[in-house]
């Protein structure tokens, strides 16, 4: 299963044209991506609802990742969503959240274990509430020993969110910022926008200027902790140093929008989820939405498998909304070809693909043949107010596309 999971990743990552350097960057990359990547996912699902307007007769596919997302559009009464991965620990997290929230008693349980997710009692509450319930692959990868020789159900009693390649990279940067003396509890502490931008000037933006900086963050293997692997790179950078880009989305991270309504600012600066009352969160961890989770539940399911295929397998004209993340940034024009080809096939009319880019503008114009282009519709204005209002900040564009 493992070596199948490695296969699996390695066609989706590995360019096949690409030099003999570029290849064996790519395959370090691919054996990064084999672990556990996003603890959580780095995409807005509240902007991901909007564009995609989900009724009750929507199936959705999306690419699971940490299946926040994927877990967060029940909230909005989808038919069902199929979230797909490559990456098999993405899988085994999305079948934990799912089992939890069928089978724990109640909210309280399920937010100390996800949202906390570092309580010595999960352990417990792991063993006799969730592991009885959970598929056997999954409870297999949460029960094994990773490197240190911890179960990773331990995560949840020493921090979910500080672990995987993500966690890791925040890690490190946070380790980075005291070397430089900067304290990044600064940023949550401010109490207005002005005051946010403020502490970035002054605390933050200065360190791109730093040589070392500029020279690290401008080497492709430097933001595997972030999930890019090296075709994305060349995409994010464009023209310009990474430190460049690298500045600006963290500016706009910690300066468009306010702390308190944004989760993704908390995990960045504090490696968790703001623990008061009020505290932002994904919609499927909010109390609000708790009994609405559970009623849903049975409309999602999380698969193992490289998402162009699964989509290839469909039904004609069965499915209305495809969320693709940002994968598209990984593959050349023929692959491009190739997945929405089988997008256009397998989409009911009035379909909608969201899709997220590293670079501002869509991908698609002058790389997707054109004989499918053609077919769908980009919704440029709503794209770009997406774009302007993702509290993730990471990508340089949010698009959506309708079939015509």
């Amino acid at each position: 299963m493992a070596a199948q999971a490695k296969r699996i990743i390695e066609d989706a990552v590995v360019r096949k044209d690409a030099k003999a350097g570029d290849k064996l960057l790519d395959k370090a990359f691919a054996l990064a991506f084999k672990g556990l990547v996003y603890a959580q996912i780095w995409e807005d699902p509240v902007v991901d609802m909007e564009g995609l307007e989900i009724d009750p007769d929507t199936r959705l596919m999306c690419i699971a990742s940490g299946s926040c997302n994927a877990l967060s559009y029940l909230t909005a009464g989808p038919a069902q969503v199929t979230a797909v991965d490559l990456n098999r620990a993405h899988v085994a997290l999305g079948q934990l959240k799912i089992t939890a929230i069928r089978h724990l008693p109640n909210y309280e349980r399920f937010h100390r274990f996800f949202a906390h997710a570092d309580h010595k009692e999960n352990s417990e509450v792991y063993r006799t509430m969730i592991a009885p319930h959970l598929d056997a692959q999954s409870r297999k990868y949460w029960e094994k020993r990773d490197i240190r020789g911890r179960r990773r159900i331990s995560y949840f009693t020493r921090g979910l969110y500080r672990k995987g390649l993500l966690g890791n990279f925040i890690g490190l940067a946070h380790l980075f910022a005291k070397l430089y003396k900067i304290d990044l509890s600064k940023v949550l502490e401010a109490q207005t926008l002005e005051q946010q931008r403020e502490v970035f000037e002054r605390e933050l933006a200065p360190v791109f200027d730093r040589k070392f900086v500029r020279w690290l963050t401008n080497q492709p293997a430097s933001l595997f902790g972030l999930g890019i692997p090296p075709a994305q790179f060349e995409h994010l950078a464009g023209d310009e140093r990474m430190a460049e880009v690298l500045r600006r989305r963290l500016e706009k991270l910690a300066c468009d929008f306010e702390i308190k309504d944004n989760y993704f600012a908390w995990q960045a600066f504090a490696r968790q989820y703001d623990r008061s009352e009020s505290a932002p969160l994904p919609p499927y961890l909010q109390r609000a939405n708790w009994e609405t989770m559970r009623d849903r539940i049975e409309r999602i399911d999380v698969v193992n498998a490289n998402m162009v295929h699964w989509i290839g397998d469909r039904a004609e004209a069965s499915l209305d909304r495809f969320v693709l993340l940002d994968a598209q940034d990984w593959m050349n024009n023929a692959q491009l070809d190739d997945l929405w080809n089988r997008i256009t096939r397998a989409s009911r009319p009035g379909a909608r693909v969201l899709f997220r880019t590293a670079a501002e503008p869509s991908l698609l114009p002058g790389r997707l043949d054109e004989a499918i282009l053609s077919k769908w519709r980009y919704r440029e204005e709503q794209s770009a107010d997406l774009t302007r209002r993702d509290r993730s900040s990471i990508y340089g564009g949010v698009h959506v596309y309708e079939l015509a």
